[in-house]
């Protein structure tokens, strides 16, 4: 299989994925593809239509119509810029059972691949190792313990005035682990080609450091 020139950085919720990811691609010159903001727009337009995993005829609407997009770190819908809308507690619960459906899934994994067939790329979700980007030429699964990631989210969700607290933060991680781990499709797992970064005791720069130089290292 044909190595493609893009980094794909699976794990956890929490794990720091998505800010890691940002500055990767900054530093390669590369374009960043948020996976995960696709699955909480996706989530946020089924909410808007009123919609349901349980309606097909609903949900084929709202998936037929889809329209998401990328500007950056911005996040649109339909042509709005939806990037503060999907972060809220209601779309981080429901985006779960959202991204385990198999339709929903299908329809992402066409617009990722579409998207990312090139190269070029930096991209972070639970699968993009081991389902959207088999071939990539850097797997990195990033971890963290539960208590390091439940600090980060809840500092995060304080600052954007999101209030929870640090146990149902901590419980929230919990129980999403549990439900990417365990779901049937997909599920959340490392690659056996991936190399696996603890970044517990890492600050942001540390982690982007050493990803860079593992792409560095597998070009040179």
């Amino acid at each position: 299989m044909t190595s493609l020139d893009l980094i794909a950085l699976d794990g956890p919720s929490g794990a720091g994925k998505s800010s890691a990811a940002k500055l990767i691609a900054e530093a390669l010159g590369w374009a960043y593809l948020d996976t995960g903001a696709m699955f909480r727009a996706t989530a946020l337009a089924i909410l808007r239509a009123g919609a349901s995993l349980d309606d097909e005829a609903s949900l084929r609407a709202v998936l037929d119509r889809l329209d998401l997009g990328q500007q950056g770190t911005r996040v649109f819908l339909d042509g709005e810029d939806v990037s503060e809308a999907i972060r809220t507690p209601e779309i981080t619960k429901f985006v779960t059972p959202v991204s385990q459906d198999p339709r929903v899934r299908k329809v992402l994994l066409e617009q990722q691949r579409a998207v990312g067939s090139k190269g070029g790329f930096v991209v972070d979700g639970r699968d993009i190792g081991t389902v959207v980007f088999p071939d990539a030429g850097l797997k990195v699964f990033l971890t963290a313990s539960v208590e390091a990631r439940a600090r980060r989210r809840f500092l995060e969700q304080q600052a954007k005035g999101i209030t929870m607290s640090l146990e149902e933060v901590a419980a929230d991680i919990a129980r999403r682990d549990h439900a990417d781990s365990t779901r049937a499709e997909a599920p959340l797992r490392r690659a056996d080609d991936a190399v696996e970064l603890d970044s517990s005791g890492l600050n942001l720069d540390e982690v982007v450091d050493r990803i860079v130089a593992l792409w560095k290292s597998r070009k040179a």
